[in-house]
Order: C-alpha cells, then structure tokens, then sequence
C-alpha cells in the first residue's frame, strides 16, 4: 500500500502548531454571565440542580459583578426572583422591584467596566410563570403583553441597563420595546432579541433557579424544536424591528440554528448555553465519566464553531480564568 500524499497530521504535531492554525477561538469578552438576585435573600442560595450557581443577595450579586469584570467577561445577564408575583407581573416595571434594583446596584458597582444586561420578561414576576398577560380563558394576549414589555423596558432603562433582552417570544416584541425606548429618548439602549427561543426540554434547571411558577407550557410561543425554517424568519423579524443582537436559545442542541442564523444575520449572534445543558456536563464530570474542564472548553469552542459572536453561560467566570492561563 503507497505512503500517503498529504500529511495533515504535520500541522497537529505540537501545542504550538495546532494553536498556530487554531481556525476557532475563544477568548473572555465573548462570554456572558446569567446571574440570578433573589429578592429579600439574607444569604446566597444554593441552586441545587445546577452545581455553583446560586441565587444571590443584592450584596453578593456586586461581588460576583466585580468577580467576572475582573475576569474579562463581556457582559453580565441579570435575572430576579422577587418576593411576591401577581398575574400582571407588576413587580417587572416597579423601579423599586427585584430586578430594577439590581441593575442600578450592579450598574453602579460596575460602570462602563462591562456590558450589563437584564433578562425582559414576564415569567419571573406573574403567579401563573407565563412570558405574558392572560385572557379570561387563560391564553397568552400578545398585544396587551407588548405593553407590559414596554414599561419593563422603560424602567430597566431607567435603572441604568446597557442591554435589554425580550425573550418572550412575542410577535412585534422587539420592534414595541424599540419603540418605547425611543420615544422615551432611551436610544442608546441596545436590545438582545431572543430571536430563536425553543420550547426546550433543556430549561428544567432554569425553572428550579427562578422558582418558576409555571403552570401549563410555552409551546405556543416558543419554537418547535423540529423547525429551522420558521426559526430564520424570527430572526429576519427580530432585525428588521431593531435587534442589536439575536439570541439562539438552547445552545448545543442547535448549533444547527446558530450557524444558519450568522449566515443570515448582519448583527451579533448570541447562543445561551442553557441551564440543561450546564447540568448535564455537571453531572457526567461529578460521576467520572468526563473531564469537567475540557468539557466545558469543548462545548463552548463548537458554540463559537457554529458561528456565535457571544455565549451566555453560567461557566463564564471559571472558563475566562482558564482562558487567561492558557
């Protein structure tokens, strides 16, 4: 048998080489942070089914602000658990509320030392954990939660948001939140759209870190996990309203997705690597059957891989400090 011709395996040779010809890179400031406040918390809580993330305190929130600037991280995303929800999910646009007040607290820690952005939705604050206001008959009303998304918008802008991000999944979300932004002179304001946000299985952990109120499913507006291209024409949606940024939701499930929406898209490409996903490496690493670290490497290298300009995950802080070690 004839010695081959090509010898790929030349550029694989050594560390040197293949970081040489590495074609995919991550570095810190394509990382995003989730981060959950609870509201009332005298002591960060452990979510259990997600290993080291926890339900901070307004006093530690600042301190794992600070953690992932000092990091390099590139922003930080911000959810609230609040002490009392109601079916309107007042506490949402209430400037004194969980999560407004942890943008200010946050915003004021940090200044302009990273990109601070907060999660715009309903779930967290209505005692029904829907994305949105009901009818009477218990349907989601998308055109009156385009309201109640416009006063959310409103007030995390006043609070000092850098980036709000409608992950509802309404029709119009982004183009109303624009709207309000803009005629309330708020047009520095950028929007993250959660463009492509599927009715995952994978969000199980999310639910048990918000204390998720939900009753029923999101199945009649979040996305089929079958379609691709119903998925491409949220996005185009989402763009042509405003976006700033769009978001593919599961990550690792849907590169598929992320990599057809960069082709498509001429704004930043984001894919949150979910809280499933999180736990599933988590688990595997705990029981031996993986090695935790280059797992958690690998897996945002084929996010980046499929075309994600930015990552949203709850590994932020530990994989930048690995980053800045290689």
């Amino acid at each position: 048998m004839p010695y081959p011709n090509e010898r790929p395996r030349r550029l694989r040779r050594t560390p040197a080489m293949r970081r040489l010809v590495g074609e995919t890179s991550i570095e810190p400031r394509h990382l995003v942070l989730p981060m959950f406040i609870r509201e009332g918390a005298a002591e960060p809580r452990p979510v259990p089914s997600m290993p080291g993330v926890v339900q901070h305190t307004a006093e530690t929130v600042r301190k794992a602000a600070v953690e992932a600037v000092e990091a390099g991280v590139g922003g930080l995303m911000l959810f609230a658990i609040p002490e009392h929800k109601d079916a309107q999910g007042s506490g949402a646009h209430d400037p004194h509320g969980a999560l407004n007040a942890t943008i200010h607290e946050v915003v004021s820690e940090v200044g302009d030392a990273t990109v601070v952005m907060a999660d715009l939705c309903l779930d967290e604050f209505t005692d029904h954990g829907h994305c949105g206001l009901l009818t009477p008959d218990g349907v989601v009303d998308n055109d009156a939660t385009l309201r109640a998304y416009e006063q959310m918008a409103l007030a995390q802008a006043e609070a000092g948001v850098d980036v709000v991000g409608p992950s509802g999944m309404m029709d119009g979300q982004v183009g109303a939140v624009r709207a309000a932004l803009d005629s309330a002179g708020y047009t520095d304001v950028a929007i993250i759209a959660y463009a492509a946000k599927y009715a995952s299985a994978f969000y199980g952990p999310f639910r048990d870190a918000v204390e998720s109120s939900l009753i029923g499913d999101r199945r009649t507006y979040q996305q089929d996990p079958a379609n691709i291209i119903e998925a491409m024409r949220e996005v185009r949606l989402d763009v042509d309203e405003g976006a700033d940024m769009v978001i593919v939701k599961p990550a690792m499930s849907y590169l598929d997705v992320v990599a057809k929406a960069r082709e498509i898209a001429d704004v930043p490409v984001a894919a949150y690597q979910v809280s499933g996903e999180f736990a599933m490496i988590e688990a595997a690493a705990a029981n031996g059957w993986i090695e935790r670290d280059r797992a958690v490497l690998e897996s945002l290298t084929s996010i980046r891989r499929a075309g994600a300009d930015i990552i949203l995950t709850y590994w932020a802080v530990e994989a930048a400090q690995w980053l800045h070690q290689r």
